[in-house]
């Protein structure tokens, strides 16, 4: 991928779905924090009905704005933006998202500083300025079987290995994976090993891409130089719970099928399809109840 522009550091691409007030501020923190660097931004509107685009168009003419006329999921859409980016580096940021001073020129000047750094993130926080969880191991298949039969609802020490339970914030590292929601990539790591994962619509994704990363030979990095506030799955919350299983399922198998032994594929696509018989049979039990009384 050649840049057309000269001396841009960092492009962020931002795919947005109905979460137009929150992308408005995401945007208005992006521009106000605009100090030591050159970025160009671009929002990739998934068919939202908010009239997104509407806004995008009249309160941010410098956006470079694609709107699409279906929901293209998290990679595509995410593709469609890193394909017309010409930064040194490009910034993947959830529009849920709001930087806080100095964020972007810090973690540029710490990715020029970390050559070894493929991919990176940064110290997300809650409204309450609390760190959220943002790095977790690569997934095996005992912590994504329990997930599957939801054990962790009862035991949810279960996850605490996989999750990272213990993790400190305050200090940087090298990890297996960090979340998509602030996902800045090294422009060598793309024109190496390509494009997100296209067949990933929501989920998975940015751990293939860490995977991908690590196997070509860079490092994936959590640092606290820059601090971010998360509002946590506006999007993903508009989702019927049905649509959003479905779409974590096929993800969590992709992902499976493309990087583990077969045999892990297979026990976890019989404890979906157990998991789907089980929820079947109780909604044919509710039924029958709810016809008798």
């Amino acid at each position: 991928m050649e840049n057309k522009k000269e001396n841009t550091d960092l492009s962020i691409v931002i795919v947005s779905w109905n979460v137009r007030d929150l992308l408005r501020e995401n945007l208005k923190a992006l521009f106000k924090n605009r100090q030591n660097i050159n970025f160009e931004v671009f929002v990739i509107d998934n068919d939202s009905r908010d009239r997104t685009h509407d806004m995008v168009k009249k309160e941010f003419p410098l956006v470079n704005l694609i709107i699409n006329n279906y929901n293209a999921g998290f990679a595509r859409a995410n593709n469609q933006g890193i394909k017309k980016a010409c930064g040194r580096y490009i910034l993947l940021l959830n529009p849920d998202m709001r930087v806080l001073p100095n964020a972007l020129e810090n973690m540029v000047s710490w990715m020029d500083k970390h050559q070894e750094a493929g991919i990176a993130s940064c110290n997300l926080l809650n409204e309450k300025e609390e760190s959220i969880t943002n790095v977790r191991r690569f997934p095996e298949i005992f912590d994504q079987l329990v997930i599957v039969i939801k054990l962790p609802h009862l035991f949810p020490a279960l996850l605490d290995t996989y999750l990272m339970k213990n993790f400190d914030y305050k200090n940087e590292a090298s990890v297996d994976s960090v979340r998509g929601s602030f996902f800045i990539i090294r422009r060598a790591v793309v024109d190496k090993i390509g494009l997100l994962d296209e067949r990933y619509f929501l989920w998975f994704e940015e751990v293939d891409y860490c995977q991908r990363v690590k196997k070509a030979g860079w490092k994936i990095y959590y640092t606290p130089e820059a601090k971010c506030i998360n509002y946590i799955g506006e999007s993903f919350s508009q989702l019927p719970r049905s649509k959003a299983q479905r779409y974590f399922r096929d993800s969590m198998l992709k992902y499976f099928k493309k990087w583990k032994p077969g045999w892990q594929y297979w026990v976890l696509k019989s404890a979906w399809l157990f998991v789907i018989f089980l929820v079947w049979i109780s909604s044919l039990i509710n039924l029958k109840g709810k016809s008798k009384t």
